[in-house]
């Protein structure tokens, strides 16, 4: 099944498993399966197994809440804003970078985290001072989101395919583009094409957003368990950290946009 991750796709992922010393699942079956096969010298390193993922995961989105807090606490609003859209400019290049240079590790994932964590507290502080309460609502609904979706993928309600995974990437680049086309009209008008406006596109948009972001957690949950049942290397771990925090910050501000829409000014 091919994965969105660049990390996982075709031949790549054998390649880089077998340098760190994780043999592909065919060799395996041939090693196992002879009746007098030679000794083999263990891996050069461990495999990667669901608690990694969960560790480096926790890790990641710690470093993300405490970053976002101590934007929070110690900046003023627009001060905080100002350094906010230049911790979102830097997060996206690392994220780019991680995703296609295939350089994930520790370091480099904990740093877009607390970068990116920047972002996220200046403008949760800011939508919480003029919609008191909705930070935490959607701090809830993203962790509702989120064991929803691994309930739904555990008991295979929904099973990501090939195509599945298709449709899941191109809407998210389709959105992505469509928020890119809205930034720059907005240079030129009030509203840009309406959909971060409070009305019915607005929130008709900001639904698929979070629908979506959804559906990228199902693909993120199809890595791990790939990674893990192909002995994928333990670095790998940080990969799927990686995913699992950016679907699980994307569906946060979707919902956080998408709440105060219903919420009152203070």
């Amino acid at each position: 099944m091919e994965s969105r991750n660049p990390a996982f796709r075709g031949d790549r992922f054998e390649r880089q498993a077998h340098a760190y010393g994780a043999p592909a699942p065919q060799p395996l079956n041939e090693m196992y399966g002879a009746p007098s096969a030679p000794s083999y010298a263990p891996p050069a390193g461990r495999a990667m197994t669901y608690d990694d993922v969960v560790v480096k995961g926790f890790m990641s989105l710690a470093t993300l809440v405490l970053t976002a807090t101590l934007t929070w606490v110690l900046l003023p609003i627009p001060t905080a804003l100002a350094v906010g859209v230049v911790a979102f400019l830097l997060q996206f290049g690392i994220g780019l970078y991680i995703a296609f240079a295939n350089k994930a590790n520790a370091p480099l994932v904990l740093i877009f985290s607390a970068v990116y964590g920047v972002g996220v507290g200046a403008i949760s502080h800011y939508f919480n001072t003029l919609y008191n309460g909705v930070v935490f609502q959607a701090v809830v609904g993203t962790a509702l989101a989120f064991a929803a979706m691994l309930a739904v993928y555990s008991l295979r309600i929904i099973r990501v395919t090939p195509k599945l995974t298709r449709f899941v990437v191109a809407a998210g680049l389709a959105l992505v583009a469509l928020m890119l086309v809205n930034l720059v009209v907005g240079l030129f008008n009030d509203t840009g094409i309406g959909i971060r406006e409070n009305g019915p596109l607005g929130i008709a948009f900001s639904v698929i957003a979070i629908l979506v972001g959804c559906f990228f957690l199902l693909l993120d949950f199809d890595n791990v368990e790939r990674g893990v049942n192909a002995g994928a290397p333990e670095k790998f771990a940080w990969y799927c950290a990686f995913g699992l925090v950016t679907s699980l910050v994307w569906i946060y501000l979707e919902l956080l946009r998408f709440l105060s829409y219903f919420a009152g000014r203070d």
